[in-house]
């Protein structure tokens, strides 16, 4: 910014690179294959509160924890052009990995004296109905990063 304001030279941008803008949007797991970091299911599942009655985010946040930092994403990713509209509405192409089959499994540790496993269940089946993990998903307007507890 500073530059700007002095009217100093600056880099031209790097040309873009699909490839490696799809490797970097991936999160590699250790040992191999690839995960998703565990707070985007917590997040999901206590923005989820707002779709159901009783349970306040507040009362939620507290009441549960998911093991881990990064959970592993069972699947192949492939990527995807996305047209993304960036800082006064100019179009821009953003180059993303997609798990179209995945899967995950998690442990979550919960005061029962708070919430029940059965609302735990309700809010991650309305999280991923309603909320999704990763880039444009329902909470974004979005169709990717659904899920459900099976």
């Amino acid at each position: 910014m500073l530059r700007k304001q002095k009217k100093e030279a600056q880099q031209a941008k790097a040309a873009k690179d699909p490839e490696q803008d799809f490797k970097d949007s991936l999160y590699p797991f250790p040992g191999g294959g690839y995960g998703h970091p565990t707070v985007a299911f917590k997040s999901a599942a206590v923005d989820a509160c707002s779709h159901v009655s009783e349970i306040t985010k507040v009362e939620a946040r507290g009441a549960f924890h998911i093991d881990g930092e990064l959970l592993k994403i069972e699947g192949t990713p492939t990527m995807r052009e996305d047209m993304v509209r960036i800082g006064m509405g100019t179009a821009d192409l953003r180059y993303r990995g997609e798990f179209k089959q995945w899967k995950t499994t998690f442990k979550v540790r919960y005061n029962k004296n708070v919430l029940s496993i059965e609302q735990i269940m309700l809010l991650f089946n309305t999280a991923g109905f309603a909320i999704g993990v990763g880039e444009w998903r329902p909470e974004k307007n979005g169709s990717h990063g659904m899920f459900h507890v099976a």
